[in-house]
């Protein structure tokens, strides 16, 4: 007799790489549609960019079909936070929201731009072996 696995409980790591993607993918169509709404991009960039956003959303459909996810459960509620993801059709980049999702408030610090400085030492029994001095510019604009 041979035994079928559940996809769902076999899934391991998939339901949080297909959220890391699902918030990667709206990240970018913020930014794309804050670029349209700009005139930064021509009609065949723009066309482009569409479909691309349309390829990779369907395979996150697929890719949660495979593995058995209900996709509204890519939406991590935080808690206090909020959501990761903004309700569907519910965000439109630069406007306000009462309670927004950590996509908006990640589109907002990339329309802004941020800089953050930190050092970073990493050890071993108590000797510290890699020194990291670290100056990261996160924005969507280019320089």
């Amino acid at each position: 007799m041979q035994t079928i696995s559940n996809p769902k409980s076999d899934a391991g790591l998939a339901p949080l790489l297909l959220t890391v993607v699902e918030l990667l993918r709206q990240l970018l169509e913020a930014q794309v549609l804050r670029r349209m709404d700009a005139g930064m991009l021509s009609d065949e960039e723009l066309e482009q960019a569409a479909q691309s956003l349309q390829q990779l959303e369907q395979q996150v459909v697929q890719l949660c079909q495979v593995f058995d996810i209900d996709r509204a459960d890519l939406n991590i509620n935080l808690g206090e936070i909020g959501t990761l993801l903004p309700v569907s059709g519910d965000y439109y980049p630069g406007q306000i929201s009462n309670s927004p999702s950590v996509v908006e408030l990640l589109d907002r610090l990339l329309n802004t731009g941020i800089v953050i400085e930190g050092h970073l030492d990493l050890g071993l029994a108590r000797l510290n072996l890699i020194h990291a001095n670290l100056k990261l510019i996160l924005t969507s604009k280019s320089f």
